[in-house]
């Protein structure tokens, strides 16, 4: 049976707000000046990613999904795709005005499996960075009104953040990363974005990018609607594990290694990015070296593991 950890190659995708942190802060290999995300565990089809160890090696996590379900605890009948995506972003230039569907109008309009709901970690933030994070309309026709006539200073609800903050943005909440913020995020697997506004900005052709204001409005939520999440902090011997979120779509942790850890998996994959530091992680009698800016899933068919070292992790499951 297959019992070790399946570490994964970054997906990176050129955006015209990308700069060069996910070569400064991770060290990768970056192939444009305007780099702007790195899709570190994708079985989407606009970035798969591809394994980089073990008997799946050169197959990509879409491969593993589909002919070897077992591994997420999956059923063989099932037509379900995989259900995640973890991206890093680096923001060197403010991001367009967006918002997300959910489940229901992806599927009923977009004949896709997944709406988009999302969450992010801050890794990096210079100081006064921002992120929009919802709007100011107390209804839909506000909501249009307000669009159309611009009054965008009005309309968008902006939030300074720094490093180590933490936000959960459903599907249907307007938001935009701010300059100068680096995240770690972890969504569902969906590459549906409806652009609200875009600064008036053009591409090195001169052309504005495109919007999608009639999509926008009718997915966006009226009004704005917080979303307490429930923060936990546990101790598993010299792991600090934060609960970030538990939600419908999945659960994320903070983790801090100062030490040693042994981890039961508890029948469910687990997603692991590393944001700092080195470790020895141990499955079975094999130990595997782990450092900042390595991304694996642990399978299922893993009952246990032992981690050791200085580091921290982003690490989400559904």
């Amino acid at each position: 049976m297959y019992k070790e950890p399946i570490f994964l190659q970054p997906v990176f995708q050129e955006r015209i707000w990308g700069g060069q942190k996910l070569h400064t802060e991770f060290g990768y290999d970056i192939p444009y000046t305007h780099t702007g995300e790195a899709w570190v565990i994708s079985a989407h089809p606009n970035g798969p990613s591809e394994i980089k160890n073990g008997p799946l090696k050169g197959k990509t996590l879409i491969d593993a999904w589909n002919e070897h379900g077992e591994l997420f605890g999956r059923d063989a009948a099932s037509d379900e795709e995989y259900p995640l995506l973890v991206k890093i972003l680096d923001a060197d230039k403010d991001l367009s005005v967006q918002v997300h569907p959910d489940d229901t109008y992806a599927r009923e309009v977009e004949g896709q499996p997944y709406g988009k709901t999302e969450c992010w970690y801050v890794v990096s933030a210079d100081e006064d960075a921002e992120i929009i994070f919802g709007h100011h309309a107390n209804s839909r026709e506000e909501l249009q009104k307000m669009v159309d006539e611009g009054k965008w200073d009005s309309l968008l609800r902006k939030v300074n953040v720094q490093a180590g903050d933490f936000v959960y943005v459903p599907s249907g909440t307007i938001h935009a990363i701010g300059k100068g913020i680096v995240i770690l995020e972890t969504q569902q697997s969906s590459d549906i974005t409806y652009r609200v506004y875009d600064y008036d900005r053009t591409d090195d052709n001169g052309n504005t990018r495109e919007l999608h204001l009639e999509s926008s409005i009718a997915v966006t939520t009226v009004p704005h609607q917080a979303v307490d999440i429930d923060e936990q902090v546990t101790y598993v011997d010299d792991l600090i594990v934060k609960r970030l979120v538990k939600e419908t779509y999945f659960t994320v942790y903070h983790c801090e290694l100062s030490g040693q850890a042994v981890q039961k998996l508890d029948n469910k994959f687990l997603q692991v990015s590393v944001l700092d530091g080195s470790a020895e992680l141990k499955v079975g009698e094999d130990t595997y070296s782990i450092e900042k800016g390595d991304h694996f899933i642990l399978p299922t068919t893993i009952d246990s593991y032992t981690l050791s070292g200085n580091a921290t992790f982003i690490a989400s499951h559904t």
